[in-house]
Formats: structure tokens, C-alpha cells, sequence
């Protein structure tokens, strides 16, 4: 499960290098802190269990912010 974890980190570790090569630096900091989370963890030796609550309690986060954002920061329209 450990190994998961780095996977998720190359991941958004490329992510963070694309958001930044396209001048997005806002969310390339928040990928870089993803990045930084997951190598993190992925090198704590936890059990599998521990890995699924971490990956679970990472969903329930991700989907709060997700819906906050999309509620009350982004605003529906057609371009500018």
C-alpha cells in the first residue's frame, strides 16, 4: 500500500510541474503540498489498514473542499 501512495505522489507531482509550466502557481502549490503529503506518508511504514483511513480520511477532505469551492468561489458563466 505504501507503494500506492508513491504512485499517487509521481502523479501529482507531475501535475504540479504541468500547473506550473502553464503559470497556474496557486494550484501548483496545492499539488506540491499533495506531493509533499503523500511521499510523506508513504515512507511512515503504517499498516494497510492506517493507508485506508488515511485514503478515505484524503476523499472526505478533498470532497468538503471540492463542493465549498464549487459553491461559493466559483462563479457560473460564460466567459468573462
Amino acid at each position: 500500500m505504501d507503494r500506492m501512495f508513491r504512485v499517487l505522489a509521481f502523479w501529482t507531482g507531475i501535475f504540479t510541474v504541468m500547473f506550473y509550466i502553464g503559470d497556474m502557481t496557486n494550484t501548483a502549490l496545492l499539488f506540491l503540498a499533495q506531493t509533499a503529503f503523500f511521499l510523506t506518508v508513504s515512507y511512515l511504514k503504517l499498516s494497510e489498514r492506517m493507508y485506508m483511513y488515511l485514503f478515505g480520511a484524503y476523499c472526505t477532505v478533498f470532497m468538503i473542499g471540492f463542493t465549498w469551492y464549487s459553491e461559493f468561489i466559483l462563479v457560473p458563466g460564460f466567459g468573462h
